[in-house]
Parts: C-alpha cells; sequence; structure tokens
C-alpha cells in the first residue's frame, strides 16, 4: 500500500511541509510505503477548459499534472497540503488540484483521501472545505482525525511547536493506515467497490412556460 501526499506550497520545506512530514512518518511507522511530491514554485495554469482530457486521460497541459495524473493507479491513498492566502487554498495548489481532479478524479473513486492546511492564524476550516470538494465529488472517502486537519505557525520552527497540531496529523496518518488496510481486508473477502449507476446530469435552467390567466382575469 502506498499514499502520495502532495506539497502545495511555494516553499519545498516550510510550514505545509512540516505538517506533511508528520504524517508521512507516522504513515512508515504504520506499515505505509510513502511518496512526497512538490508542485514547485512555477507558473501552474488553471484548467482552460479545452476538454482534451477526456480524450487524452489526463490533463494534456504538459507539467507535473499530467505526470500525477498518469501515476494515480500507483496509490491507494492521497493527502493534499497546501497553506491558507486570504482564507482559502494557496491560488497555485487550487488551480492544481482542478486540473487534476477534472483530468482524472474518476480514478480516485473509492480510495482515501485527506486534506492538510497550515495557516498562521486563521482560515483554515475555510481552506479544509474548499478541498474536500474535490474529494466528495469524486466517491472518494475523507480521512479525518481527533481536530480539523491543520497546522499553526508562521515558519517551520513555529509549527515544530505546535504540539496539538501536530498530534492531529499524526492521529490522521493512523486514521489513513487504518482505512487503507480495512480496505484491503475487505477485498480479500470479496467486497468490491460499488458499481454506480451511470451519471445523471441535470441543468437547473429550463424553458420558461407562459402562466395560464385565471378564469375571469385579464393579464
Amino acid at each position: 500500500m502506498k499514499v502520495l501526499l502532495v506539497n502545495g506550497s511555494p516553499h519545498m520545506q516550510g510550514c505545509t511541509f512540516t505538517a506533511l512530514a508528520e504524517v508521512e512518518n507516522k504513515l512508515k511507522e504504520e506499515g505505509i510505503e510513502t511518496e512526497m511530491h512538490w508542485i514547485g514554485k512555477g507558473d501552474t495554469p488553471g484548467c482552460r477548459s479545452c476538454r482534451q482530457c477526456r480524450h487524452a486521460g489526463y490533463c494534456v497541459l504538459g507539467d507535473d499534472v499530467a505526470d500525477v495524473g498518469r501515476r494515480l493507479g500507483e496509490f491507494e491513498g492521497y493527502v493534499f497540503g497546501a497553506p491558507v492566502y486570504y482564507s482559502g487554498v494557496a491560488g497555485q495548489m487550487s488551480a492544481w488540484m482542478d486540473r487534476l481532479f477534472f483530468s482524472a478524479g474518476g480514478r480516485m473513486a473509492g480510495k482515501p483521501a485527506a486534506a492538510v492546511v497550515s495557516c498562521r492564524r486563521a482560515g483554515a476550516t475555510a481552506s479544509l472545505e474548499r478541498f474536500n470538494q474535490y474529494f466528495l465529488i469524486n466517491n472518494m472517502l475523507v480521512v479525518g482525525s481527533q481536530y480539523w486537519n491543520e497546522v499553526h505557525g508562521n515558519s517551520p520552527e513555529e509549527v515544530a511547536r505546535d504540539l496539538e497540531g501536530l498530534q492531529i496529523m499524526r492521529t490522521l496518518a493512523q486514521n489513513m493506515a487504518w482505512t487503507l488496510k480495512c480496505i484491503a481486508a475487505g477485498r480479500k473477502e470479496g467486497i468490491r467497490h460499488p458499481e454506480h449507476e451511470p451519471k445523471v446530469m441535470t441543468n437547473f435552467i429550463r424553458r420558461l412556460i407562459p402562466a395560464t390567466p385565471s378564469p375571469g382575469r385579464t393579464c
């Protein structure tokens, strides 16, 4: 079993990395293989709505989103982390997630995922809500902890002093490991991922039908 951890901070070893590293170390203690991926600090374009991924099976813009999309089958679980900017997920990571999940989200169905955010003071829960939408729309299992999956600090050194935050990360890792082991045990007993109905998509705009005047009433 292998978990992919994605660091969506422009700092390779900043606060977000410190939180993810705590998760990673505990996963390894639980016997889970891990891989850490940093999205870098270069330009990450947003989705261009070209829809070429519908034919290719991955994002065609040619950066690491495509690379990760091709490798999703190697991982049984995922942890995505990012700093909080203006009470939301950092823009570069948000663009990265939009493209990954639009192009390849269906290939993560049935797998556990978790979000981790780091902030100096506030905005963490709003960012977690934004992250979780990617998982919930793709039939994924959302893994939680003993509190919201967040750490606080303005530097890695401050995050290292957030004892509650680091404990939350370790508990998250334990819950992720337990979920993966339960899925593996169920698979051995013949329990498979449910086969869902064909997806129905309903738009909310309807053709307007003129109202019928009431008897004896003029409009």
